[in-house]
Formats: structure tokens, C-alpha cells, sequence
């Protein structure tokens, strides 16, 4: 009856079309529509649209059939369809013919007995009421529906909130007149006592007008909203509680709704929000579902409302409930990517750990850690160690000060009878090991063997390819290790070699493809980490690997071969030009033809190849320089046009809006006419639309690798001009012209490369100057002025990274700029932010920053100010690491800009030397350390001009050398001393000098955080600038008794510059400690060479020949004396 229908309709054009196909085809066509196959809708809706759609008529039969009393599968897809046409043809039907049709399909929709249908119909209501009401037409429509949502009828009710909801949806700001009118309706709705449809619909609907309203300018529909969000958590309450998973994921989404909305809507209850969904994602005895969607909006809610939730303080509450849910993980395997209520708790403590400060998440999770790792129950073992390698890389920095305490309870849980329990353990090394490599390298001796024992047992026990426990172990070994070399001094690894490359060697051999890589990966780490020492086994290892490069097909395999190619390259590095010459060619070629196969992760391995062999080769590169710029460019200049994405009614409220996808802006479509047919008529009744889904979602990931390709090749760029600049010079100007508008694209990873990039450009270009005029001199105006292109270069890439700096929102860019801009600054000096038009941003931005009032941190949407917590200066909260760094960048920033300002930094100084001086005073000692040590370098920099500002620094550096913290003790006792030198007050010196120095005196003899030697630095200080307030004979013995300096080598400038000078004027206690100074002098001028800069190094010389002079005898005992004598 169905293809009937629809062919007697549909023939109604066809008698008056004689452009069209025949007849029967008609009836081909209805068949195809109908059947619950995929491909053969979308073939016969793609007919309709070309044969049909782009009549008038067509409008008019499928409106016929929609209020027509056909089945419920041509309902539905007629209301789809219509849809989509009323916006092309509703303007071209008759006049006369509309107000029968706007009334007869509303009846119908009111009467309609099947929500998929009510739902269809009511978007078609909504397209046609958009273009009425702008027109003037169809006033009656909303009085009908706030009257059809009042009904006595349930079935009215759910007709009108839904048209109510899709209407504001669709008209949004033309809606905002009528917001208290539907505000009072809807309060009323939400309680409805015999419809879940219409709470749910009235929930929808306030989501929409939360959005739409203007918090400041109408405070009583605010507090409307307000006061309604408790009824809508009851609604979520019931729709959880039945078990209603469509209900309950559409009350989720609201609330996901009202997160992005003005944080006054949800202020109010906000606690008590995150109270239902901790509460929720705890109960055990709630579905899976509903447990994972809490903890989804939880993790949401720390991202959009960081400082709120940080105000509350409910991090502790939330990762202690988090740590007790992982514990029902199981024996689920840790790669599995399955969404469960235990993995999506992990991923809360990550969010968690990476966005609140330690003492709110790391501090609790390791204060509660004991019960869980001690358990008898492996699940609670297992738990506690998966929550603890989680907030790893959220707060290493934190992680790393508790090392000590951490590592022996990871090794003995390695140890544990529970595979379960030792794999987590093995996964948390990893974790360690990715952000910790240094400090957990030291712990080799205990680490690496572990890691080999295990991965022996692994490799003796494996069974075969499907076991799955003894492969992931080896593949999980293989990465530990591949992460923890990168921490290991060359010497030290150099023992190791003959343990760990035989066995990676031979796992290249294993036939699953998931191990070869891991194997591959390791040797790659390896040989990167060992350098020279790599050598004896070079060879065999790339003659193993040779084949690998030349895999052509298959996805597995066409992964192994950009293993192959990554750990060649590092293998480069390390073994140097001469052993991998013979090898290049080949290589070159082979990366050359990975361009060509379809593998988007094998382009940007060709790419980080070649960057590789430009590190390496250098100007011996430039025989492949040509080539590889080319498809450099052409990767980077590859359309990237915006792509319409058709994802279905389930993302309707995106329609027509701009999203980011792995890089790539997204403008999501409204449905098309043959994916509506096809999602409501396979998806929708037969629930077979999952593959269809897949289809779409498949085009969105080659977006993705679109843009990470674009980000691996502007960062070789990079590489590139680094080390080939006068080579590349040909290619400069091109790639100001790709690079430039980079800066500006949709995807983070591109923005931050690029930025990179053309800071590097800029240094390198630089570099190519004459000598004389590298010799910048500190200090604005210039008084060394570089080339013309060089002024011209900096000013286009400093105007274009500054422009932005200030309204960038992600914190990453941020920090790239900061580390870019203060690295640039220290190596090419003022020139960069010579012109006045740039001194302003800069100076704004890092104000900003400082006082933790940039975009990037600060939390999504409109800033709360009703709430208490949000009252505070965000300068005076604790910042999580990831907040920190920022901040950190930007300090590094202020340092440069000392260094290269001179004395005329004092003016800025003065700007950011509040916000510097609250860091200095932070409850945080990493934060108190390096405020400190920026107060160091800016009294360097500033020099004499720093008088002004004496008192207040000794204030804050006096307080710090009291300091509980050796780090922040260490750098205090550095910056008095440059202070004392620099400062002209002398009053104001004289005042702390015998102070310190009785402060410094315990200070020498202390090892830890280069205490002793910066507390001989600043005695070496003292004693230059106030020689006759210090008691030398007491002073000097304890100063040559510490050296030499065995840490922080800068500090020799002082030491020796104040012995030296001391020599040279006779003074009597100097010379008679010279029997026990020539040993010293002899280890300085010795190796490490880095122990003295040149300048140093011709002071000591001279200081040498003097005491040579004076007392040959004395010095004839050393032989490394003798040596420099008699150069």
C-alpha cells in the first residue's frame, strides 16, 4: 500500500512533467525507499533529488502524505524529507493553499499517535514557521501551541512543548521577547504528573532559552531558570531511577547544555549539581550508561568551570570517589578503549589532576593510596595503581618531589603475584617514565632489570597470537623501556646495551606486527639515548630493519614500516653522518614513495625523516633540499576547504554551526535528503543505521590526519631552516607567505608549529649577519641595528604572533609564544620588539598573564561574579601545573626582556614587580623558587637602575632566605648577592650586609639545591663590592674550603673574578691560602671546560702564571699548572 501511495502522489507530477522518468520507475523507487537497506535508500533518495526535489509539487506530496493515514514508515520518511524542502519551496506554493495546510498538518501532528512521527512533523512545523513568522504569517501559531502544551491531553502537551522546543531552537534571538511567557509555561511543564515526555521536552526547551538570555539585563527570568534547575535534576532523577537510557542521555545533554550557558544559570545549585553527579556515578547499582554520563558532565564541568570548581574545593571528594570506582575495573585489559564507568573515573582524575592544583587532587589520591596498593583484594591493588599512573601527567612536577616515597611501592607492586596487579604496575612505570624519565632513571639499577625479568617471563610464557596477556606485557615492557632510556646518561645506558638490544632485536622477528613496532620503538629510544655507544650494534640492527622500509600495503604493516623509519632516523642521531651515510639514499627514496601511499602517519614519518637528516647532514643535506621543501610546501598548501558533515537529528542543535574536529573547522550540515530517509527509516525502526554512522565518522578521522600531517611538516620546516639556513635562503620568502596564515588555523597543534617556526626563522636568519652585527647591546632605542631584512622579518612575525597573544584561548599556544618569544629575545636581543606598536600587547599580555586574568585562564563562558568563590583575585589561588606553566613562560618572558632592555627595564619592571613579588610570597615553593629566581635575573639585568626598587627586594628576599624550601633558600642567597653588587643604595645595603653574611656562613656547607655554590657566589660579591666590610680572614678560608664548584659553574665568575681581584691588590689572607688554591686551580682549569666561560678562563690563566711568578716551586707539583704556564 506504501509504493502505491506514493506512486499515485508522486504521478500527480509526472502528468504535468514530461522532463521526468516514467512511471514504473516510480514505483522502483517506492520499493527501494522502504527497504531496510542502507545503499538502496540513499540511491533512490539521490533519484528523488535530482528527478523530483527541485519541483514545487514534490513539497505538496509529501505533506499529503504526512498527514495521510499511511503507515508509519512513509509518515516518517515524508515528515524527513519535507523537512528538508520547505525552506527551497514553501515560498512557492500558493497562497490560498497555505493556512489549510499549516492547519491541517498541526491537527494532525497534535493527533499523531507515534513519537518519531510527532517528532518529524513538528520540524517541519518549525521550517515552515521560520519562514512565516519573518513574514508576518501564521501569528495564531505560538498562542495554539503555548494552549496545545496547557492541554488536559498528555498527547497535546507533548505535541506543543516539542514544537515549543523546536521553534525556540530555530528562531532563537526572534524568541526572546516571549522568554518570561515561556518561562512560566514551562515551570509548570517540567512538573507534568502524567507525561515523561513533556518534562522532558519542557527541559529541552529551557536549555534553549538559558541560552538565549541576557543574565545582567533580566534578572527575574535568571532567577526563573534558577529555581527550575532543581526540577530538572528531578527529571534527570526519575529518568535514571526507571532506567530510561533515551530519557536519561537527553536530560545529560541539557545539563552539557547549561554548562556552556551564563554561569549564573547554574551558580546557585551548582554544588549541589555536582553532589547528584558524584552521587550517580558512585551508586553501583545504577546502569553503566547513566554512571559514565555523570562522570562525563563532571569532567565537563572541570573543564568550563575550573575556577569554580577549584572555589569549592571538591577535587579531593571527587578523585577519592573516582579511586574507589576504578576498583571495579577488573580484569578489564588497560588498552581497551571500551567506555566503562571505571575508565571514564580514570579519565576524570586525569582532567582532574591536570586541572586543579595538587593539593586538591594529588595531595588526597596519595594520602588515601595505602589502603588500595596494601589491599588483599588485587582489584583494589590494581585500582590504586592505575589511579596513580592517570594523574601523572597532570602534576609531574608534584609527582616528581614525591619519587622516593612513589617508587618502592610501584617496584613491589611489579613484584605482585596478580598479573592484573603487576601489569598496572608496569603501566604506571610507563606513565612515570613518559614525564618523569630523569628522575626515574636514576633508579636504573633497580627499573631496568625489573623491566628485563618480566619481559623474559612474557616472552618464555608466550603461547601464541591470541595470547593476549603475555603480548601486551612484552609490548607494554618494550614501551616502559622506550621511555625510560630517554633519562639515562649515555655511560649509563651503555651497560645496559648488551641486556636490552638482543632482546629487541629478536621480538623484530615476532610475527605480530603491534610487537615489531614496540621493539622498533625501544631501539629507536635506545640508540637516541646511547649515542657513540649504539655503534657496535648499528649495523645489524638497520640490516634487520631494512625490510621493513620497503612494505608497501596494509594498514598493520604500513604502521611498522613508520616505526622502522622513526627509529632510523634517531638512529641517525645518534651513530652521526659518517656510519649512516650509506644508508641515506635509500632512505631518502624509500620516505619519498611513503608519500605516495595513502598513509597519512606515514607522510609525517617521511617528514620527521627528513628533519632528522638535516640534524644530522646539515649543508650535506642540500642535494635533497629541493625535493623535500617541494612536497613540504604541498602538504602544507593542501586544500583544506570546509567540509559539510550530515550527522542526523541527534545533532540538530549543532545545525548550521562551526566545530573543530581533529583540526579542521566542521560545519555541521542539516540533514540531506537521502541521509534523512536513510537514518529514519533504517535507524530509527530497524536500528541498522550503526554502519552508516561509522562512514561519516571514518571522514572526519582523514580530517584529522590532515591537519597532524600539516602539523609535522611546518615543525621540519623549522628543523630545516635551523640547521640549512643559508641553503634555504632560496625557500625563505615562500614560506613566510604559507607559515604566516598558519598561525590563524582552526587546529592548536598547526597554530603552535607554526609559531614555532617562524620564531626559529627569524634566529636563524639572524645568525647569517655579519659578526659585528650579532653584537646586540641591551637597551631601546637600538644601538646596534640589524639588516633591513632582518628589521623587516622580525616585524612581520612579531606583529603576527603579538596580534593574537593576548585573546588566544588555548593555554598550550600561549605557552608556545611565551617560551618562542623569551628564547628569540635572548639570542637576537631588542630588535625583535623595537617598534613601539608592539611594546604595548607585549606589556598587556604578560600583565595579564601574571595576574591569571588571560583568556586561556580563565573559565569557559561569561565570568561568574555572584558566586563567592569566583570573588577572589585569581592572582591569590593555587594554580594547577598546567596553569603554572603558562605563567612560568611568561616569567621566562619578563627575563628576557631584563636581559635584553638593560637598564630601561626598570620602567616595566615597575609594572609586573607586584605580581613577581605575590609569586615570591606563594604557598606554592615551586612558584616561590622561580619568582625568586626571576627577581635574580631581572636585578642583572636592570643593573645600577635597580636602586630605586632596593628596599622592597630586600623585603621579600630577606623573608625567603629564611625559606623552608632549599630551592627558593638557594636562589634568594643568588639574587641578594647580584643585588648588593648592583644596587647604588648603599644605606639601604648597609642595612642587611652583616646580616647575610652571618646567614651565608651555615649556607657553605650545605650540598643540596646549589646552596654552596651560590652561597660562594654571593660572597664573592660581597667581597667585590664592599671589600672593607668583610672580615676577610675569617670569610676566605670558609670560601676556598667549599671549591671548587661542582653544580652551578656561573657562579665561578663571581668566586674567581673576587679571587683574582683579591691577588692582585696583595691581599695577605688570599696569599696565604695559596697552598691550599693551586690544587683548586688546577681541577677549574681542567675538564668539564664548561666549569669556566672564556672571559673567566683568561683570569685564572693569568692568576696562575702570577702565583708562578711568586712561588714556582709551589706550582711545579701540579702538572696541570705547569701545562698553562708554559703555553
Amino acid at each position: 500500500m506504501d509504493a502505491k501511495k506514493f506512486v499515485q502522489l508522486f504521478g500527480e507530477i509526472l502528468a504535468r512533467k514530461s522532463n521526468v522518468r516514467e512511471t514504473v520507475m516510480l514505483s522502483q523507487l517506492a520499493d527501494r525507499l522502504l527497504a531496510a537497506d542502507t545503499a538502496r535508500v540513499k540511491a533512490a533518495t539521490a533519484t528523488l533529488k535530482a528527478d523530483f526535489y527541485h519541483l514545487p509539487e514534490s513539497l505538496t506530496v509529501l505533506l499529503k502524505l504526512l498527514v495521510s493515514e499511511e503507515s508509519l514508515s512513509l509518515r516518517q520518511l515524508a515528515a524527513t524529507q519535507a523537512r528538508s524542502l520547505v525552506p527551497k519551496h514553501w515560498k512557492s506554493l500558493p497562497d490560498e493553499q497555505k493556512p489549510r495546510i499549516r492547519q491541517h498538518i498541526l491537527q494532525k501532528t497534535l493527533d499523531e499517535e507515534q513519537q518519531l512521527v510527532r517528532h518529524g512533523a513538528a520540524r517541519v512545523i518549525t521550517a515552515i514557521a521560520k519562514i512565516d513568522l519573518s513574514d508576518g504569517q501564521w501569528p495564531d501559531l505560538f498562542d495554539t501551541l503555548v494552549q496545545a502544551a496547557a492541554s488536559q491531553t498528555p498527547r497535546h502537551r507533548e505535541v506543543g512543548t516539542y514544537i515549543l522546543f523546536t521553534t525556540i531552537e530555530a528562531l532563537e534571538e526572534d524568541m526572546t521577547a516571549k522568554i518570561p511567557q515561556l518561562l512560566n509555561l514551562f515551570g509548570k511543564t517540567i512538573n507534568d504528573p502524567q507525561s515523561a515526555e513533556v518534562k522532558i521536552n519542557s527541559m529541552l526547551a529551557l536549555s534553549r532559552l538559558a541560552i538565549l538570555l541576557d543574565a545582567e539585563e533580566d534578572e527575574a527570568s535568571l532567577k526563573i531558570i534558577q529555581d527550575l534547575i532543581p526540577h530538572m535534576v528531578a527529571v534527570l532523577k526519575a529518568a535514571v531511577d526507571a532506567g530510561d537510557e533515551d530519557r536519561t542521555t537527553q536530560c545529560f545533554e541539557v545539563f552539557q547544555t547549561l554548562l556552556g550557558c551564563d554561569s549564573a544559570v547554574l551558580n546557585k545549585h551548582f554544588k549541589d549539581l555536582l553532589q547528584f553527579m558524584t552521587n550517580i556515578a558512585a551508586d553501583t547499582e545504577t546502569e553503566e550508561d547513566s554512571r559514565t554520563q555523570a562522570l562525563s558532565f563532571l569532567m565537563q564541568c572541570v573543564r568550563f568551570k575550573k575556577l569554580k570548581m577549584q572555589g569549592l574545593r571538591v577535587g579531593e571528594q571527587l578523585t577519592l570517589k573516582c579511586l574507589e570506582i576504578v576498583t571495579e575495573i577488573g580484569d578489564a585489559d588497560e588498552d581497551d578503549e571500551e567506555v566503562t564507568t571505571a575508565r571514564s573515573a580514570l579519565a576524570l582524575i586525569d582532567v582532574l589532576s591536570e586541572s586543579l592544583p595538587p593539593s586538591q587532587v594529588v595531595v588526597p589520591l596519595l594520602q588515601n593510596l595505602g589502603p588500595y596498593v596494601n589491599s588483599p583484594d588485587p582489584d583494589r591493588r590494581k585500582a590504586g595503581m592505575l589511579a596513580l599512573g592517570t594523574c601523572v601527567e597532570g602534576a609531574p612536577d608534584f609527582i616528581n618531589t614525591q619519587l622516593d616515597e612513589i617508587f618502592p611501592l610501584v617496584l613491589r607492586l611489579f613484584q605482585d603475584p596478580e598479573d592484573k596487579v603487576r601489569r598496572a604496575a608496569l603501566d604506571t612505570i610507563m606513565r612515570l617514565a613518559e614525564d618523569l624519565a630523569e628522575p626515574l632513571g636514576k633508579q636504573h639499577k633497580k627499573l631496568i632489570p625489573a623491566l628485563v625479568k618480566h619481559l623474559d617471563i612474557a616472552m618464555k610464557q608466550l603461547a601464541g597470537p591470541d595470547d593476549t596477556k603475555n603480548m601486551d606485557t612484552i609490548k607494554a615492557c618494550c614501551n616502559a623501556i622506550d621511555a625510560l632510556v630517554d633519562g639515562l646518561e649515555s655511560d649509563v645506558l651503555a651497560g645496559y646495551l648488551p641486556e636490552l638490544v638482543p632482546r629487541m632485536k629478536r621480538l623484530i622477528t615476532h610475527p605480530d606486527f603491534k610487537i615489531k613496532a614496540a621493539a622498533i620503538g625501544a631501539l629507536g629510544a635506545i640508540a637516541a639515548s646511547a649515542g657513540e655507544a649504539f655503534g657496535p650494534y648499528f649495523e645489524q640492527i638497520m640490516n634487520a630493519l631494512s625490510a621493513f622500509v620497503q612494505i608497501k600495503d596494509g594498514e598493520d604493516e604500513l604502521d611498522l614500516r613508520c616505526s622502522t623509519c622513526d627509529a632510523m632516523g634517531a638512529m641517525a642521531l645518534a651513530v652521526g653522518a659518517k656510519p649512516f651515510q650509506q644508508y641515506v639514499r635509500p632512505l631518502m627514496e624509500a620516505t619519498e614513495e611513503g608519500l605516495h601511499l595513502d598513509h597519512p602517519k606515514l607522510r609525517e614519518t617521511s617528514f620527521l625523516f627528513w628533519g632528522n637528516m638535516a640534524k644530522v647532514y646539515k649543508a650535506e643535506f642540500k642535494p635533497f633540499l629541493e625535493g623535500v621543501v617541494k612536497a613540504i610546501f604541498e602538504s602544507l598548501e593542501s586544500e583544506e576547504s570546509d567540509l559539510d558533515v550530515e550527522l542526523g537529528e541527534e545533532a540538530a542543535d549543532l545545525v548550521g554551526k562551526e566545530v573543530t574536529i581533529g583540526g579542521r573547522k566542521v560545519k555541521v550540515s542539516a540533514i540531506s535528503d537521502d541521509d534523512l530517509a536513510a537514518a529514519d527509516e533504517i535507524e530509527d525502526l530497524d536500528g541498522m543505521g550503526d554502519d552508516d554512522d561509522d562512514s561519516d565518522w571514518a571522514d572526519l578521522q582523514a580530517v584529522t590526519a590532515v591537519a597532524q600531517e600539516k602539523e609535522i611538516a611546518v615543525e621540519v620546516v623549522g628543523d630545516i631552516v635551523t640547521h640549512l639556513t643559508r641553503d634555504y635562503l632560496p625557500y625563505i620568502e615562500k614560506t613566510i607567505e604559507i607559515v604566516l596564515p598558519m598561525i590563524e588555523h582552526s587546529y592548536e597543534g598547526v597554530r603552535r608549529g607554526a609559531i614555532g617556526t617562524l620564531y626559529r626563522l627569524y634566529a636563524a636568519v639572524w645568525g647569517l649577519q655579519p659578526d659585528e652585527m650579532q653584537k646586540w647591546k641591551p637597551g631601546l632605542p637600538l644601538q646596534q641595528k640589524p639588516t633591513d631584512e632582518v628589521v623587516k622579518l622580525g616585524e612581520i612575525i612579531a606583529t603576527a604572533t603579538l596580534a593574537g597573544w593576548g585573546e588566544e584561548e588555548d593555554r598550550g599556544i600561549v605557552t608556545e609564544i611565551n617560551r618562542n618569544l623569551a628564547a628569540t629575545l635572548k639570542i637576537t636581543g631588542p630588535s625583535l620588539i623595537s617598534n613601539p606598536a608592539n611594546l604595548t600587547p607585549l606589556s598587556q599580555t604578560l600583565l595579564l598573564i601574571l595576574n591569571k586574568k588571560h583568556t586561556c585562564q580563565l573559565d569557559m563562558g561569561p565570568l561568574d561574579t555572584a558566586s563567592p568563590p569566583d570573588d577572589l583575585d585569581p592572582g591569590v589561588i593555587e594554580s594547577s601545573e598546567y596553569d603554572w606553566l603558562v605563567i612560568d613562560t611568561a616569567l621566562d618572558v619578563v627575563v628576557a626582556l631584563s636581559h635584553v632592555l638593560g637598564p630601561t627595564f626598570a620602567e616595566f619592571y615597575k609594572m609586573v614587580e607586584k605580581s613577581i613579588l605575590r609569586f615570591a610570597s606563594s604557598s606554592e615553593s615551586y612558584e616561590r623558587s622561580t619568582a625568586v629566581g626571576v627577581l635574580a635575573e631581572c636585578i642583572r639585568g636592570m643593573d645600577a637602575s635597580v636602586t630605586p626598587s632596593t628596599a622592597s627586594l630586600f623585603k621579600i628576599l630577606m623573608h625567603r632566605l629564611n625559606d623552608e624550601a632549599a630551592e627558593v633558600k638557594s636562589n634568594a642567597v643568588f639574587a641578594i648577592g647580584l643585588l648588593i653588587q648592583k644596587s647604588k643604595d648603599e644605606r639601604e645595603v648597609g642595612r642587611h650586609f652583616n646580616t647575610v653574611l652571618a646567614k651565608l656562613e651555615p649556607l657553605l656547607g650545605q650540598d643540596e639545591a646549589r646552596l654552596k655554590d651560590n652561597a660562594a657566589g654571593c660572597v664573592g660579591r660581597m667581597v667585590m663590592s664592599y671589600q672593607d666590610k668583610v672580615p676577610l680572614g675569617a670569610v676566605l678560608p670558609a670560601l676556598v674550603s667549599v671549591l671548587p664548584l661542582e653544580e652551578d659553574f656561573e657562579e665561578n665568575v663571581a668566586v674567581w673574578g673576587c679571587l683574582v681581584r683579591l691577588y692582585s691588590a696583595g691581599e695577605p689572607t688570599i696569599l696565604g691560602l695559596t697552598p691550599k688554591l693551586l690544587p683548586i686551580l688546577e681541577q677549574v682549569l681542567g675538564p668539564p671546560e664548561e666549569q669556566l666561560d672564556e672571559e673567566t678562563r683568561e683570569q685564572v690563566v693569568q692568576l696562575v702564571k702570577f702565583v708562578h711568578g711568586k712561588q714556582a716551586q709551589l706550582v711545579r707539583k701540579y702538572p696541570g699548572l705547569m701545562g698553562v704556564v708554559n703555553e
